[in-house]
Protein backbone atom coordinates (compact mmCIF):
# COMPACT_ATOMS: atom_id res chain seq x y z
CA UNK A 1 0.00 0.00 0.00
CA UNK A 2 1.47 3.34 -1.03
CA UNK A 3 2.02 6.25 1.31
CA UNK A 4 -0.66 8.13 -0.61
CA UNK A 5 -3.19 5.77 0.89
CA UNK A 6 -1.83 6.10 4.43
CA UNK A 7 -4.81 8.10 5.64
CA UNK A 8 -7.19 5.27 4.87
CA UNK A 9 -8.50 3.17 2.02
CA UNK A 10 -9.42 4.96 -1.17
CA UNK A 11 -13.18 5.33 -1.75
CA UNK A 12 -14.61 2.58 -3.88
CA UNK A 13 -14.95 -1.19 -3.86
CA UNK A 14 -12.43 -3.48 -2.21
CA UNK A 15 -12.29 -7.23 -1.66
CA UNK A 16 -11.32 -7.65 1.97
CA UNK A 17 -11.27 -9.86 5.02
CA UNK A 18 -13.52 -8.84 7.91
CA UNK A 19 -10.66 -8.40 10.39
CA UNK A 20 -8.80 -6.18 7.92
CA UNK A 21 -11.94 -4.11 7.27
CA UNK A 22 -12.24 -3.52 11.01
CA UNK A 23 -8.77 -1.95 11.11
CA UNK A 24 -9.49 0.24 8.11
CA UNK A 25 -12.68 1.45 9.77
CA UNK A 26 -10.73 2.29 12.92
CA UNK A 27 -8.20 4.31 10.93
CA UNK A 28 -10.92 6.32 9.21
CA UNK A 29 -12.51 6.92 12.63
CA UNK A 30 -9.28 8.51 13.80
CA UNK A 31 -7.84 5.68 15.91
CA UNK A 32 -4.08 5.92 16.23
CA UNK A 33 -3.24 3.62 19.15
CA UNK A 34 -3.63 -0.14 19.42
CA UNK A 35 -2.52 -2.21 22.40
CA UNK A 36 -3.24 -5.90 22.35
CA UNK A 37 -2.23 -9.51 22.62
CA UNK A 38 -2.71 -11.87 19.67
CA UNK A 39 -5.47 -14.45 20.01
CA UNK A 40 -7.35 -16.51 17.44
CA UNK A 41 -9.56 -15.58 15.59
CA UNK A 42 -8.85 -11.86 16.09
CA UNK A 43 -5.10 -11.95 15.43
CA UNK A 44 -5.38 -10.52 11.91
CA UNK A 45 -6.70 -7.30 13.44
CA UNK A 46 -3.49 -6.94 15.41
CA UNK A 47 -1.38 -7.92 12.40
CA UNK A 48 -3.09 -5.39 10.14
CA UNK A 49 -2.89 -2.67 12.79
CA UNK A 50 0.84 -3.34 13.21
CA UNK A 51 1.33 -2.51 9.53
CA UNK A 52 -1.25 0.20 8.99
CA UNK A 53 -1.08 2.27 12.17
CA UNK A 54 2.56 3.34 11.69
CA UNK A 55 1.62 4.41 8.14
CA UNK A 56 -0.86 6.92 9.53
CA UNK A 57 1.32 8.21 12.38
CA UNK A 58 -0.04 5.81 14.98
CA UNK A 59 1.29 2.99 17.11
CA UNK A 60 0.37 -0.67 17.58
CA UNK A 61 2.10 -2.39 20.47
CA UNK A 62 2.04 -5.93 21.81
CA UNK A 63 1.48 -6.03 25.55
CA UNK A 64 2.44 -8.81 27.93
CA UNK A 65 -1.18 -9.91 28.23
CA UNK A 66 -4.80 -8.72 27.92
CA UNK A 67 -4.76 -7.16 31.39
CA UNK A 68 -1.93 -4.85 30.39
CA UNK A 69 -3.57 -4.16 27.03
CA UNK A 70 -6.65 -2.63 28.59
CA UNK A 71 -4.57 -0.67 31.10
CA UNK A 72 -2.53 0.79 28.24
CA UNK A 73 -5.70 1.81 26.41
CA UNK A 74 -7.08 3.70 29.41
CA UNK A 75 -3.80 5.58 29.82
CA UNK A 76 -3.50 6.39 26.12
CA UNK A 77 -7.10 7.56 26.03
CA UNK A 78 -6.40 10.10 28.76
CA UNK A 79 -3.34 11.06 26.77
CA UNK A 80 -5.68 12.22 24.02
CA UNK A 81 -5.64 9.28 21.60
CA UNK A 82 -8.50 7.32 20.11
CA UNK A 83 -7.71 3.75 21.13
CA UNK A 84 -8.70 0.16 20.42
CA UNK A 85 -7.89 -3.48 21.00
CA UNK A 86 -9.20 -6.83 19.81
CA UNK A 87 -9.51 -10.16 21.56
CA UNK A 88 -11.55 -13.32 21.90
CA UNK A 89 -12.79 -15.78 24.53
CA UNK A 90 -10.44 -15.95 27.53
CA UNK A 91 -8.80 -12.67 26.52
CA UNK A 92 -12.14 -10.92 26.94
CA UNK A 93 -12.40 -12.38 30.45
CA UNK A 94 -8.93 -11.13 31.37
CA UNK A 95 -9.80 -7.62 30.21
CA UNK A 96 -12.88 -7.30 32.40
CA UNK A 97 -11.27 -5.69 35.43
CA UNK A 98 -9.75 -2.86 33.43
CA UNK A 99 -12.90 -2.54 31.33
CA UNK A 100 -14.52 -1.61 34.64
CA UNK A 101 -11.71 0.92 35.14
CA UNK A 102 -12.53 2.47 31.77
CA UNK A 103 -16.22 2.64 32.70
CA UNK A 104 -15.73 4.45 36.01
CA UNK A 105 -13.04 6.83 34.71
CA UNK A 106 -15.13 7.41 31.54
CA UNK A 107 -12.31 6.58 29.14
CA UNK A 108 -13.38 6.18 25.49
CA UNK A 109 -12.19 2.74 24.41
CA UNK A 110 -13.21 0.44 21.54
CA UNK A 111 -12.87 -3.29 22.13
CA UNK A 112 -13.48 -5.79 19.33
CA UNK A 113 -14.41 -9.29 20.51
CA UNK A 114 -14.20 -11.86 17.72
CA UNK A 115 -16.23 -14.60 19.40
CA UNK A 116 -15.20 -18.23 19.07
CA UNK A 117 -16.52 -21.60 20.18
CA UNK A 118 -16.85 -22.73 23.75
CA UNK A 119 -15.70 -21.66 27.23
CA UNK A 120 -12.05 -21.61 28.28
CA UNK A 121 -9.87 -22.39 25.26
CA UNK A 122 -12.83 -23.99 23.48
CA UNK A 123 -12.29 -24.31 19.74
CA UNK A 124 -10.29 -21.19 18.83
CA UNK A 125 -10.65 -21.57 15.07
CA UNK A 126 -14.44 -22.04 14.95
CA UNK A 127 -17.44 -19.77 15.40
CA UNK A 128 -19.44 -19.07 18.52
CA UNK A 129 -21.61 -16.34 20.03
CA UNK A 130 -21.17 -17.19 23.67
CA UNK A 131 -19.95 -13.81 24.96
CA UNK A 132 -23.09 -11.75 24.46
CA UNK A 133 -24.13 -11.79 28.10
CA UNK A 134 -20.56 -11.29 29.21
CA UNK A 135 -20.48 -8.05 27.23
CA UNK A 136 -23.42 -6.82 29.30
CA UNK A 137 -22.72 -8.33 32.70
CA UNK A 138 -19.04 -9.38 32.64
CA UNK A 139 -17.63 -6.46 34.60
CA UNK A 140 -18.77 -5.93 38.17
CA UNK A 141 -20.83 -2.95 39.29
CA UNK A 142 -23.72 -1.05 37.75
CA UNK A 143 -22.89 -0.45 34.11
CA UNK A 144 -24.67 0.22 30.84
CA UNK A 145 -23.11 -1.35 27.78
CA UNK A 146 -23.01 -0.27 24.14
CA UNK A 147 -22.32 -3.12 21.72
CA UNK A 148 -22.55 -3.56 17.95
CA UNK A 149 -23.01 -6.90 16.18
CA UNK A 150 -21.92 -6.99 12.51
CA UNK A 151 -23.22 -9.62 10.09
CA UNK A 152 -20.96 -8.82 7.13
CA UNK A 153 -17.56 -7.42 6.23
CA UNK A 154 -19.24 -4.15 5.28
CA UNK A 155 -20.88 -3.86 8.68
CA UNK A 156 -17.67 -4.81 10.48
CA UNK A 157 -16.10 -1.77 8.80
CA UNK A 158 -19.07 0.54 9.42
CA UNK A 159 -19.82 -0.58 12.97
CA UNK A 160 -16.19 -0.08 13.99
CA UNK A 161 -16.50 3.56 12.95
CA UNK A 162 -19.81 3.87 14.79
CA UNK A 163 -18.27 2.27 17.88
CA UNK A 164 -15.59 4.95 17.96
CA UNK A 165 -18.23 7.65 17.52
CA UNK A 166 -20.26 6.24 20.42
CA UNK A 167 -17.17 5.87 22.62
CA UNK A 168 -16.21 9.50 22.07
CA UNK A 169 -19.72 10.86 22.48
CA UNK A 170 -20.57 8.92 25.62
CA UNK A 171 -17.05 8.63 27.08
CA UNK A 172 -17.36 4.91 27.65
CA UNK A 173 -16.00 1.57 26.48
CA UNK A 174 -17.86 0.29 23.41
CA UNK A 175 -17.81 -3.29 22.13
CA UNK A 176 -17.92 -4.63 18.59
CA UNK A 177 -19.21 -8.17 19.13
CA UNK A 178 -18.08 -9.85 15.93
CA UNK A 179 -17.65 -13.59 15.48
CA UNK A 180 -15.25 -15.91 13.69
CA UNK A 181 -17.33 -16.19 10.51
CA UNK A 182 -17.68 -12.44 9.98
CA UNK A 183 -14.05 -11.82 10.93
CA UNK A 184 -12.51 -14.46 8.65
CA UNK A 185 -14.75 -14.16 5.59
CA UNK A 186 -13.79 -12.17 2.49
CA UNK A 187 -16.45 -9.98 0.89
CA UNK A 188 -16.83 -6.82 -1.09
CA UNK A 189 -16.28 -3.71 0.98
CA UNK A 190 -17.50 -0.35 -0.23
CA UNK A 191 -15.60 2.60 1.21
CA UNK A 192 -17.62 5.81 0.82
CA UNK A 193 -16.08 9.20 0.09
CA UNK A 194 -14.58 10.87 3.14
CA UNK A 195 -17.31 13.49 3.27
CA UNK A 196 -19.91 10.74 3.74
CA UNK A 197 -18.17 9.24 6.78
CA UNK A 198 -19.33 10.76 10.04
CA UNK A 199 -16.53 10.96 12.61
CA UNK A 200 -17.18 12.21 16.14
CA UNK A 201 -14.35 14.23 17.62
CA UNK A 202 -13.53 14.18 21.30
CA UNK A 203 -15.04 16.83 23.55
CA UNK A 204 -11.92 18.07 25.36
CA UNK A 205 -11.94 20.01 28.61
CA UNK A 206 -10.53 23.49 28.11
CA UNK A 207 -7.48 24.32 30.25
CA UNK A 208 -8.36 26.41 33.26
CA UNK A 209 -6.71 29.65 34.26
CA UNK A 210 -3.86 29.15 36.71
CA UNK A 211 -5.86 30.44 39.67
CA UNK A 212 -8.78 28.15 38.82
CA UNK A 213 -6.95 24.91 38.26
CA UNK A 214 -7.89 23.47 41.64
CA UNK A 215 -11.57 24.15 40.95
CA UNK A 216 -12.04 22.43 37.60
CA UNK A 217 -15.09 20.19 38.04
CA UNK A 218 -17.26 17.73 36.17
CA UNK A 219 -20.96 18.49 35.98
CA UNK A 220 -22.78 15.24 36.74
CA UNK A 221 -26.06 16.91 35.86
CA UNK A 222 -25.02 16.74 32.20
CA UNK A 223 -24.96 13.64 30.00
CA UNK A 224 -21.70 14.48 28.26
CA UNK A 225 -18.67 15.68 30.16
CA UNK A 226 -15.60 17.14 28.42
CA UNK A 227 -12.55 14.95 28.88
CA UNK A 228 -9.42 16.26 30.59
CA UNK A 229 -6.30 15.38 28.61
CA UNK A 230 -3.04 14.79 30.47
CA UNK A 231 -0.56 17.63 30.08
CA UNK A 232 -2.99 20.19 28.65
CA UNK A 233 -3.67 22.25 31.75
CA UNK A 234 -6.82 20.67 33.23
CA UNK A 235 -5.99 19.64 36.76
CA UNK A 236 -8.47 16.84 37.40
CA UNK A 237 -7.91 13.69 39.41
CA UNK A 238 -8.66 10.41 37.61
CA UNK A 239 -9.61 7.74 40.11
CA UNK A 240 -11.12 4.26 40.01
CA UNK A 241 -12.87 4.77 43.34
CA UNK A 242 -16.34 6.27 43.60
CA UNK A 243 -15.56 9.94 43.26
CA UNK A 244 -16.93 13.46 43.39
CA UNK A 245 -17.11 15.89 40.49
CA UNK A 246 -13.38 16.67 40.70
CA UNK A 247 -12.49 12.99 40.58
CA UNK A 248 -11.52 12.68 44.23
CA UNK A 249 -12.60 9.56 46.18
CA UNK A 250 -15.59 9.91 48.48
CA UNK A 251 -17.88 7.71 50.54
CA UNK A 252 -20.61 10.33 50.55
CA UNK A 253 -23.83 8.66 49.39
CA UNK A 254 -24.97 11.76 47.55
CA UNK A 255 -21.93 11.72 45.27
CA UNK A 256 -22.22 7.97 44.80
CA UNK A 257 -25.81 8.41 43.65
CA UNK A 258 -24.90 11.23 41.27
CA UNK A 259 -22.01 9.31 39.75
CA UNK A 260 -23.83 6.02 39.22
CA UNK A 261 -26.90 7.80 37.85
CA UNK A 262 -24.67 9.64 35.40
CA UNK A 263 -22.77 6.53 34.26
CA UNK A 264 -25.98 4.64 33.52
CA UNK A 265 -28.10 7.59 32.41
CA UNK A 266 -25.84 8.79 29.61
CA UNK A 267 -26.52 5.48 27.81
CA UNK A 268 -30.06 4.72 28.98
CA UNK A 269 -31.21 8.23 28.25
CA UNK A 270 -30.02 8.01 24.65
CA UNK A 271 -30.83 4.36 23.95
CA UNK A 272 -33.22 5.16 21.10
CA UNK A 273 -30.44 7.08 19.34
CA UNK A 274 -28.03 4.16 19.77
CA UNK A 275 -30.35 1.35 18.67
CA UNK A 276 -29.78 -0.12 15.24
CA UNK A 277 -31.79 -2.97 13.78
CA UNK A 278 -32.90 -4.37 10.45
CA UNK A 279 -36.32 -5.72 9.49
CA UNK A 280 -36.97 -8.14 6.62
CA UNK A 281 -40.43 -9.31 5.47
CA UNK A 282 -42.13 -8.23 8.71
CA UNK A 283 -45.01 -6.39 7.04
CA UNK A 284 -47.20 -9.50 6.81
CA UNK A 285 -45.24 -11.89 9.04
CA UNK A 286 -47.01 -14.42 11.25
CA UNK A 287 -43.75 -15.56 12.83
CA UNK A 288 -40.45 -13.71 13.16
CA UNK A 289 -36.87 -14.76 13.72
CA UNK A 290 -34.67 -12.65 15.99
CA UNK A 291 -30.96 -13.05 15.31
CA UNK A 292 -27.63 -11.21 15.08
CA UNK A 293 -24.11 -11.55 13.75
CA UNK A 294 -23.30 -14.41 11.40
CA UNK A 295 -26.28 -16.40 12.71
CA UNK A 296 -28.55 -13.83 11.06
CA UNK A 297 -27.25 -14.94 7.67
CA UNK A 298 -28.67 -18.41 8.34
CA UNK A 299 -31.84 -16.82 9.71
CA UNK A 300 -32.41 -14.81 6.53
CA UNK A 301 -31.93 -17.93 4.38
CA UNK A 302 -34.44 -19.76 6.58
CA UNK A 303 -36.98 -16.93 6.33
CA UNK A 304 -36.72 -16.83 2.53
CA UNK A 305 -37.14 -20.61 2.30
CA UNK A 306 -40.12 -20.58 4.68
CA UNK A 307 -41.84 -17.86 2.68
CA UNK A 308 -41.29 -19.85 -0.51
CA UNK A 309 -43.10 -22.73 1.21
CA UNK A 310 -46.04 -20.53 2.21
CA UNK A 311 -45.03 -19.60 5.77
CA UNK A 312 -45.31 -15.86 6.36
CA UNK A 313 -41.97 -15.40 8.11
CA UNK A 314 -39.93 -12.31 8.89
CA UNK A 315 -36.57 -11.36 10.37
CA UNK A 316 -35.59 -8.89 13.07
CA UNK A 317 -31.80 -8.52 13.10
CA UNK A 318 -30.26 -6.92 16.18
CA UNK A 319 -27.38 -4.72 15.06
CA UNK A 320 -27.00 -3.23 18.55
CA UNK A 321 -27.77 -5.95 21.09
CA UNK A 322 -26.81 -3.54 23.90
CA UNK A 323 -28.48 -1.37 25.00
CA UNK A 324 -31.19 -3.89 24.26
CA UNK A 325 -33.86 -2.48 21.89
CA UNK A 326 -36.77 -3.50 24.10
CA UNK A 327 -39.36 -1.30 22.42
CA UNK A 328 -38.46 -2.66 18.99
CA UNK A 329 -38.81 -6.28 20.11
CA UNK A 330 -42.08 -5.57 21.89
CA UNK A 331 -43.53 -3.88 18.81
CA UNK A 332 -42.64 -6.83 16.56
CA UNK A 333 -43.94 -9.32 19.12
CA UNK A 334 -47.38 -7.69 19.06
CA UNK A 335 -47.66 -8.32 15.30
CA UNK A 336 -46.74 -12.01 15.18
CA UNK A 337 -47.88 -15.23 16.79
CA UNK A 338 -44.41 -16.17 17.94
CA UNK A 339 -40.71 -15.30 17.93
CA UNK A 340 -37.83 -17.65 17.19
CA UNK A 341 -34.41 -16.63 18.54
CA UNK A 342 -31.51 -18.09 16.53
CA UNK A 343 -28.01 -17.80 18.00
CA UNK A 344 -24.82 -19.86 18.17
CA UNK A 345 -24.89 -20.62 21.88
CA UNK A 346 -27.10 -22.42 24.39
CA UNK A 347 -29.42 -19.40 24.61
CA UNK A 348 -28.30 -15.92 25.67
CA UNK A 349 -30.09 -13.10 23.88
CA UNK A 350 -33.29 -15.13 24.10
CA UNK A 351 -33.62 -13.95 27.70
CA UNK A 352 -34.07 -10.20 27.04
CA UNK A 353 -36.18 -11.08 23.98
CA UNK A 354 -38.48 -13.18 26.15
CA UNK A 355 -38.64 -10.49 28.85
CA UNK A 356 -39.86 -7.91 26.35
CA UNK A 357 -42.08 -10.07 24.15
CA UNK A 358 -45.86 -10.16 24.13
CA UNK A 359 -46.00 -13.50 22.31
CA UNK A 360 -44.46 -16.96 22.82
CA UNK A 361 -40.70 -17.15 22.29
CA UNK A 362 -38.77 -20.28 21.35
CA UNK A 363 -35.05 -20.68 20.88
CA UNK A 364 -32.84 -22.46 18.39
CA UNK A 365 -29.82 -23.13 20.59
CA UNK A 366 -26.95 -24.20 18.36
CA UNK A 367 -23.74 -25.74 19.65
CA UNK A 368 -20.77 -23.49 18.80
CA UNK A 369 -18.49 -24.58 15.99
CA UNK A 370 -20.63 -24.11 12.87
CA UNK A 371 -23.22 -21.76 11.46
CA UNK A 372 -26.80 -22.65 12.33
CA UNK A 373 -28.31 -24.84 9.64
CA UNK A 374 -31.33 -22.97 8.20
CA UNK A 375 -33.45 -26.12 8.41
CA UNK A 376 -33.35 -25.94 12.22
CA UNK A 377 -34.76 -22.40 12.11
CA UNK A 378 -37.39 -23.41 9.53
CA UNK A 379 -38.49 -26.30 11.76
CA UNK A 380 -38.86 -23.96 14.73
CA UNK A 381 -40.89 -21.46 12.69
CA UNK A 382 -43.20 -24.17 11.39
CA UNK A 383 -43.75 -25.45 14.93
CA UNK A 384 -44.68 -21.92 16.10
CA UNK A 385 -47.17 -21.46 13.26
CA UNK A 386 -48.72 -24.88 13.86
CA UNK A 387 -49.15 -24.38 17.60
Amino acid sequence: MSSADAGGLKPGDHFMMGNFACVEGAILAGCRFYAGYPITPSSEIFERASVRFPQVGGNAIEMEDEVGSMAALVGASFGGAKVMTATSGPGFSLMMENIGLAYITEAPVVLVNVQRAGPSTGIPTLVGQGDMMQAKWGSHGDLETIAYSPSSVQEFFEFTIQAFNAAERFRTPVFVMADQIVAMMWERLRVPPAEEIEVTQRLVMEPAADQDRERVVFDYAKDFIPMPIAGRGSRVNVDSLTHDSRGYPTTDHGWSEKMTRHLAGKVRGHAREIWRWEEKFLEDAEVAVVSYGSAARSALAAVKYARAKGVKAGLLRLQTPWPFPDEVVEKVSRKVSGLVVAEINAGQMIHPVRENSRCPVVGVPWAPGTLIEPRAIVDAMQAVVAS
